[in-house]
C-alpha cells in the first residue's frame, strides 16, 4: 500500500507530458494550427466567395451568416458552443464526487435549457427576425434604461462563461504539461480570434463542425478503451466492481449504501439544482445561443435547436460516466494521479483518468479534446461580445450612422479586445484562487435573476417594463444576499474562496436569484400589463419594402443604416416567415421541449432517486450501454446530417471548382447580383 501511495504521489507531481506538449499543442495549435485554422478560413472564404452568393465582406454575413443557415450544421455549432471546458471536466469532477448520478445531473440539467430555448428562437424569428442581438429587441421595446440593464447581464454572462473557458483549459494543460499557465491562458483566445476575424460567424459555425466531429472520435476511443480494451477496467463489469471497491473504502456522504452506483444522491441533487438554475442564465443571456438563432433560417430553428440540445446531452454524459467513473475506479492504481479537493474543483479527475487509461497518449489526446472543446465555444463567445459592442454599443451610443466599413471593422477590433480580455480574466481568476467548478456553480446567483425578465420580453406583449427590470435587479441583490448569508450561517461567520463554494450556500443563491427575479416579473406583469405591439421590433434592422408598420422612432435609427444594408437578399427567409407557420413551430417547440424536460428531470431520475436502486453489473452495462447508443445517434445527426442537407451546396462548389480546372473563370458563380449579397 505504501508503495501505491508513493507512486501516485510522484505521478501527481509530475506532468504526464513533457512542457513542449503544452506549447505544441497550446503554442503550435494557438499559434501554428491557430494559422492552420486561419489559413484553411481564408480558403473557405475564397471558394464561398468564387462558387456561392455569399460575401464575407459584409457586416451581415460577418455577424449572423446571412440568416441562411441549415438545421444540421446550426445544431452542429450548437453543441459545439454548449461544450465548454465544463463540459468535459466539470461533468468527469461531479462524477468522480457523486457517482453515476453526476453525469446525468449535469448533462439533463444543462440539457434543458438548450431544449426550452427553441421557443425564444421561434418568438425571435416571429417577433424580430431582422434583429442582430436580444438587445436591440430589450432597446426597441422597452428604451436605453432597460438596454443598459440588460446589457450588464448578458456582458456579465460572456465574462463569466469566457472564464470558466480559460480557467478550466489551462489548469489541464499546466496539470497534463507543466505549461506556464499565463502563457496558456492568453494562448488559446488569441490563436481562436485569428480565424474568427478572418471568417466571421459562418467560419465559426464550419469551425465549429469539425471541432465537433473530431470531438466524437476522440470521446469514442476514451469509452472503448474503458469499457472494452483497457486491462486496467475493460469491461462494464470490471468497472462495476471496482466502484464497488472504492465505496467500501470511501463511501460517498449521501449516497445510497455510500455508493457511486446510485441516482439516489443528496449532493448529486443539490448539484442538479444548482445546474439547471445556472445553465437557464448562460443559455437565455448569451448572445451566442441567440446569434444561432439569427443565423438559422426561420423555418428550420426550432429543429435545430432541439436537434443540437439532444445531441449535446451524449457529450458530457458518456463522457464522464467513462472518465468520472474511471477516475474513481483506478485510485489505487499506481499510475493515478492522487486528486486533492482542489484537483476536483479544477476539474482534473478526467485527466488523470485519461493518462491512467492510455498514458501519455491519452493525456496528449484529452489535451486536443480539451483544445477543440475550448476554442469552438471561445470563438463562439468572441463573436457574440463582438455583435454585442458593435450593435449596441458603437453603433448605438457612439455611431448610429455608421457605415457598413466601419460596423465590419469595428467587429473585427472587438474580436481582438475581447480576446485579449478573456485571457487577462482567466489570469486574475487563477491568481486569486478562484477554479472553473467555483465559477460553474456561482454563475446562477449573479445571473439568474435576469432569465424570467429576458424570455418575456422576447414573447409575452403583457410583460411589464419596470416589473422586469426591478426583478432583474432586485434578484441579483437577493440572490448575492441569500448567498453570502447562508455562507455565513453555515461556516461560523467564516467567508472565503472555500466556504462560498459549497453546495448548500450555492444553492441558496442560485434559487433566490431566479426565484426573486421571476416572482416579481411576473407579479408586476400581470397586475400591471403592457399592451406591446411586435410590429415595432419586427421593424429592426428590416428591408425598406418590409418597413411599412414600423414605429417613427423605429424609421428615424432605419433612416440611419447604409445602402449597402439594404440590398441584403431576404427573399428566401421571406418566404419563410408566414405567421402561422412561424406560430406553428412555436406549439411545437414548447410541447415537445417541455415533454423532455419533464423525462429528463423527473420521470428518469427522481423514481431512481427515491427507490435507492443501486445498480448491479446489469443495470450499469445498460446504462453505459444506452449512453454509447444516443452518442452514436448524436454523432449522426450533427456530423453526417449536416452533410447530406448541404449536399447541393457541396455539388455546386465541386462542380465550379471542375470547371475552373479545365477553363479557368468558368466555374465562377454568377447568380443575381442581388442574391449573391449578404
Amino acid at each position: 500500500m505504501s508503495t501505491t501511495i508513493f507512486n501516485s504521489t510522484i505521478s501527481a507531481e509530475v506532468p504526464v507530458l513533457p512542457q513542449g506538449a503544452g506549447y505544441g499543442v497550446e503554442d503550435d495549435f494557438c499559434k501554428g494550427i491557430g494559422l492552420f485554422f486561419s489559413a484553411l478560413m481564408i480558403g473557405l472564404t475564397a471558394v464561398q466567395s468564387r462558387y456561392t452568393g455569399f460575401s464575407p465582406k459584409s457586416s451581415e454575413e460577418f455577424n449572423s451568416a446571412s440568416r441562411s443557415v441549415k438545421p444540421g450544421l446550426i445544431a452542429a455549432g450548437i453543441v459545439s458552443a454548449w461544450t465548454w471546458a465544463a463540459t468535459l471536466l466539470q461533468s468527469s469532477a461531479v462524477a468522480y464526487k457523486y457517482g453515476i448520478s453526476g453525469p446525468w445531473w449535469y448533462g439533463a440539467g444543462a440539457t434543458v435549457q438548450v431544449l426550452l430555448f427553441a421557443q425564444l428562437a421561434a418568438k425571435l424569428k416571429r417577433n424580430a427576425p431582422y434583429a442582430h442581438t436580444w438587445l436591440e429587441i430589450i432597446d426597441a421595446r422597452w428604451g436605453r434604461a432597460a438596454h443598459l440593464v440588460f446589457m450588464f447581464f448578458g456582458l456579465a454572462t460572456n465574462v463569466i462563461v469566457s472564464s470558466m473557458l480559460i480557467l478550466g483549459g489551462s489548469a489541464t494543460v499546466t496539470a497534463l504539461t507543466g505549461m506556464n499557465t499565463l502563457a496558456a491562458c492568453f494562448l488559446i483566445p488569441l490563436g481562436v480570434a485569428i480565424y474568427v476575424v478572418v471568417g466571421g460567424m459562418r467560419a465559426t459555425l464550419l469551425c465549429d463542425y469539425t471541432h465537433t466531429a473530431v470531438l466524437f472520435v476522440m470521446i469514442f476511443v476514451f469509452v472503448f478503451t474503458a469499457y472494452a480494451t483497457s486491462d486496467k477496467i475493460g469491461s462494464p463489469a470490471a468497472m462495476h466492481r471496482l466502484l464497488a471497491e472504492q465505496a467500501i473504502i470511501n463511501p460517498v456522504s449521501g449516497n445510497a449504501h455510500g455508493s457511486y452506483l446510485t441516482i439516489r444522491s443528496k449532493n448529486g441533487l443539490i448539484f442538479g439544482v444548482i445546474n439547471v438554475i445556472g445553465n437557464f442564465a448562460t443559455v437565455f443571456q448569451d448572445q451566442a445561443y441567440w446569434q444561432r438563432a439569427i443565423a438559422s433560417r426561420p423555418a428550420t430553428c426550432v429543429k435545430a435547436y432541439l436537434i443540437g440540445g439532444l445531441a449535446w446531452f451524449a457529450i458530457p454524459f458518456m463522457f464522464s460516466t467513462t472518465l468520472g467513473l474511471s477516475a474513481v475506479a483506478l485510485r489505487n492504481d499506481p499510475s493515478m494521479r492522487v486528486l486533492s479537493p482542489a484537483d476536483v474543483s479544477a476539474g482534473l479527475p478526467a485527466s488523470a483518468a485519461a493518462a491512467a487509461l492510455l498514458g501519455q497518449g491519452g493525456a496528449a489526446i484529452l489535451l486536443v479534446v480539451l483544445f477543440l472543446a475550448v476554442t469552438s465555444a471561445t470563438s463562439a463567445e468572441l463573436i457574440a461580445v463582438s455583435s454585442i459592442l458593435t450593435y449596441d454599443v458603437y453603433k448605438k451610443y457612439f455611431n448610429p450612422k455608421a457605415t457598413e466599413e466601419q460596423i465590419l471593422r469595428v467587429s473585427h477590433m472587438m474580436v481582438g479586445l475581447f480576446a485579449l480580455v478573456m485571457g487577462l480574466l482567466g489570469l486574475i481568476f487563477f491568481y486569486i484562487g478562484i477554479s472553473m467548478g467555483w465559477l460553474y456553480e456561482f454563475m446562477g446567483v449573479v445571473l439568474g435573476s435576469a432569465v424570467v425578465p429576458i424570455a418575456l420580453a422576447i414573447s409575452w406583449r403583457k410583460a411589464n417594463k419596470w416589473g422586469s427590470i426591478t426583478g432583474a435587479v432586485t434578484g441579483f441583490c437577493m440572490g448575492l444576499i441569500a448567498w453570502l448569508v447562508t455562507t455565513s450561517t453555515v461556516n461560523g461567520g467564516v467567508i472565503n474562496v472555500t466556504t462560498t463554494g459549497g453546495d448548500n450556500e450555492m444553492l441558496a443563491g442560485n434559487l433566490a436569484s431566479i426565484g426573486v427575479g421571476g416572482i416579481i416579473t411576473c407579479v408586476v406583469s400581470y397586475f400591471w400589463p403592457e399592451d406591446f405591439n411586435f410590429d415595432i421590433t419586427r421593424a429592426i434592422n428590416a428591408p425598406q419594402t418590409h418597413a411599412s408598420s414600423r414605429s417613427p422612432s423605429i424609421s428615424e435609427d432605419e433612416k440611419k443604416v447604409q445602402p449597402s444594408d439594404e440590398v441584403v437578399s431576404v427573399q428566401p427567409e421571406d418566404d419563410e416567415l408566414d405567421p402561422v407557420a412561424l406560430k406553428k413551430a412555436f406549439r411545437f417547440a414548447a410541447w415537445s421541449s417541455v415533454i423532455l424536460l419533464v423525462v429528463m428531470l423527473l420521470i428518469i431520475p427522481l423514481p431512481l432517486f427515491f427507490a435507492q436502486t443501486v445498480f448491479g453489473v446489469r443495470g450499469l452495462t445498460a446504462w453505459v450501454v444506452i449512453g454509447v447508443i444516443w452518442t452514436f445517434a448524436s454523432a449522426v445527426t450533427v456530423v453526417l446530417y449536416p452533410l447530406w442537407e448541404s449536399r447541393e451546396a457541396l455539388i455546386m462548389i465541386s462542380s465550379g471548382m471542375i470547371k475552373d480546372l479545365f477553363s479557368r473563370g468558368s466555374g465562377k458563380y454568377t447568380g443575381p447580383a442581388v442574391s449573391s449579397k449578404a
